[in-house]
Order: C-alpha cells, then sequence, then structure tokens
C-alpha cells in the first residue's frame, strides 16, 4: 500500500497562514514559521484591541461630556446623578454627541438634571 503524505492539507494549512501574512515585512510574510508567529500574535493583539477600543472610546465620551457640563456649571459627576434622578436613559455616546451638534437640546438635558438634584 502507498503512503499518504495529507500533502494537500498541509499546503492548504501553510497557504492560508501566508495569505493572512501579506504585508507583513520581510520573512514574516514569506516563510512559514516568522509569518506562523506573526499572524498568531497579529490574531491575538486585534482581540485585546477590539475590547479596549471601547474602552478608549468611553473615556472619550465622558471626557466631551465634563467640559460640556463644565462650560454649563455643572461637574460631571452631578451632571450623571441628576440624570438617574430624573431618569433619562440617554448613554454617554447619545449624550456626547448632543453637547457637540446640539448645544441647546444639551443645556436643557442638564437644566432637568440640576433640577432633580435641588
Amino acid at each position: 500500500m502507498s503512503r499518504v503524505t495529507n500533502a494537500a492539507a498541509s499546503r492548504e494549512r501553510r497557504r492560508r497562514v501566508l495569505r493572512r501574512a501579506r504585508g507583513f515585512r520581510g520573512a514574516r510574510s514569506k516563510w512559514y514559521r516568522p509569518a506562523t508567529e506573526a499572524v498568531d500574535r497579529a490574531m491575538r493583539l486585534s482581540t485585546i484591541h477590539r475590547k479596549n477600543k471601547k474602552r478608549e472610546f468611553r473615556a472619550l465620551w465622558i471626557v466631551r461630556l465634563s467640559a460640556a457640563c463644565r462650560d454649563n456649571g455643572l461637574s460631571y459627576s452631578r451632571f450623571v446623578e441628576g440624570l438617574k434622578k430624573a431618569g433619562v436613559e440617554l448613554n454617554r455616546k447619545v449624550l456626547s454627541e448632543m453637547a457637540i451638534h446640539d448645544p441647546d437640546g444639551f443645556r436643557a438635558v442638564v437644566e432637568r438634571a440640576r433640577t432633580c438634584l435641588a
């Protein structure tokens, strides 16, 4: 009986890794072993960075809201407390966009939060 090498599957596996490594510099896009290491690292970091992106955006929205609240004479923490008491369920992303593109509407939200604090 002849020996089976499984060459087609091995070649496909290598081709898949090298296809993912396109655009990497030097041997990392040409040779299988460095390409495998680079692709594994890239996949791991892409997962981590997807998680971090959410964290960074939330921080950005909070910084924007804090600045807008200070312009309206209220601290960010007191603003959030007032929103909770008022039952306003707008998230930070929407509030941040409102502060930038609709200052009058944001001012009304701040006033509503301020009245619920008193």
